[in-house]
C-alpha cells in the first residue's frame, strides 16, 4: 500500500516538468532579462551569462526527461527529482542569506524551488533499480 502512495500524483511529474522546461527555456533563450529579473547584471559578468546557461539546459533536459521518459529512464527522473530541488533550494537559500541577490529576487527563487521539492517529492517513487553508481552496477 505504502508503494502505491508514492508516486501517487503523477500529474505532478508533468507539472514539474512543465515548470522545468519554461524556466531552463527562458533562461537559455532570455538570459539578460531573466538575469535582470533576478537583479543581476549578466553582461558585468560573463561568468554569470554561461552559469544561466548551464542551468538552463540541465533544466530543460530534466523537464523533458519527466514530460517524455518512459519505463526505467523515467523512473531513475523521477527518483533523482529531489536531489536537483533540493540542492536548489539550498543554494538559494544561501543566496538570500549572503545577500548575493537583492533580497526579493532571492525570495522568489527560494519559494519557487521549494514548490519545485514538493512537486517532486509528490512525483516520487522507489526506482526499481540502483540509480546511482556505474552504468554496469545498475
Amino acid at each position: 500500500m505504502a508503494r502505491r502512495l508514492v508516486g501517487a500524483v503523477p500529474s505532478a511529474r508533468y507539472l514539474l516538468g512543465v515548470v522545468r522546461l519554461v524556466n531552463g527555456a527562458g533562461t537559455l533563450l532570455a538570459t539578460r532579462p531573466f538575469g535582470k529579473r533576478l537583479g543581476v547584471d549578466v553582461d558585468a559578468s560573463p561568468a554569470l551569462y554561461y552559469a544561466f546557461r548551464l542551468f538552463g539546459i540541465r533544466t530543460v533536459y530534466s523537464g523533458a526527461e519527466l514530460i517524455f521518459g518512459r519505463g526505467e529512464h523515467l523512473r531513475n527522473a523521477v527518483a533523482i527529482a529531489p536531489i536537483f530541488h533540493v540542492s536548489d533550494t539550498v543554494t538559494a537559500v544561501a543566496a538570500l542569506r549572503g545577500g548575493h541577490l537583492p533580497k526579493k529576487s532571492a525570495q522568489t527563487a527560494v519559494a519557487i524551488s521549494a514548490f519545485n521539492v514538493v512537486l517532486s517529492l509528490l512525483a516520487w517513487q522507489k526506482p526499481k533499480r540502483r540509480v546511482f553508481g556505474l552504468p554496469w552496477q545498475r
